[in-house]
């Protein structure tokens, strides 16, 4: 509590240390007298495992795993809920560039390498 911090090992079993802030806009520990829970549920997303679970009295519920755009999308909400708490305005998304289109060869290039079985 003096860091209002929970480090925990991987609840999968891999062995990896789990570090969960208390913040208010991160997860929240309770503790009834005899067990604790924490909220929202754990994601270790950049773990190899990418275990979820909730800790929830003391039991550890294992929650279903989520895309890659699952994890964005939560990632961008809580990087909202982040600058409206803090009062800082949200940081512009840079959507991924596509490469450049690769030119399509001429019919002509296209029938030579056809033809010379390149």
């Amino acid at each position: 509590m003096e860091y209002a911090t929970s480090a925990h090992s991987c609840c999968c079993g891999c062995g990896e240390e789990v570090v969960a802030p208390f913040t208010p806009t991160d997860w929240k520990m309770t503790f009834d007298g005899e067990t604790i829970s924490i909220r929202p549920s754990i994601g270790n997303w950049t773990l190899k495992c990418r275990s979820h679970y909730v800790i929830d009295r003391g039991k550890v519920i294992e929650a279903g795993p989520w895309s890659d755009e699952q994890v964005e999308a939560e990632r961008r909400r809580d990087r909202a809920a982040k600058a409206r708490f803090y009062g800082q305005p949200p940081q512009a998304e840079h959507p991924p560039q596509p490469g450049q289109p690769k030119a399509t060869p001429s019919i002509w290039r296209r029938a030579w390498h056809w033809v010379s079985g390149r």
